[in-house]
């Protein structure tokens, strides 16, 4: 059994993941500042912190929690879809490995914790 959400592989992957992201923000430009880059860091943000609330609740919150960090996760990779197809000099690449491997890692969770 887990004892801090901190163990989890999935809040560590998203972790990195929030990492990356906001060093791709730190390259747009200053004008997406309050749009884009914005947008993007709080995606990223919401992953790993629902993970975490989650994780201290009951097992149908947690549940609940994940599946808002599946849906922040899919945000996500749409907005680096478009932050790629806007500013093709700025990699996203990483980032976009990283929230698909979240994604299939809080799928797995999901299911598993609603099996019980």
């Amino acid at each position: 059994m887990l004892t801090s959400f901190k163990e989890l592989i999935v809040w560590q992957k998203a972790m990195e993941l929030a990492k990356e992201v906001y060093d791709i923000a730190k390259k747009l430009p200053p004008e997406e500042m309050y749009s884009l880059s914005s947008q993007i860091k709080r995606s990223a943000i919401s992953i790993p912190s629902n993970i975490a609330e989650g994780h201290k609740r009951g097992t149908k919150d947690f549940i609940r929690f994940l599946i808002i960090s599946y849906g922040s996760s899919a945000e996500l990779e749409t907005q680096l879809i478009l932050c790629n197809s806007i500013y093709p000099k700025i990699s996203v690449d990483k980032s976009l490995k990283l929230v698909v491997e979240v994604e299939k890692l809080l799928s797995v969770i999901i299911k598993k914790l609603k099996q019980g």
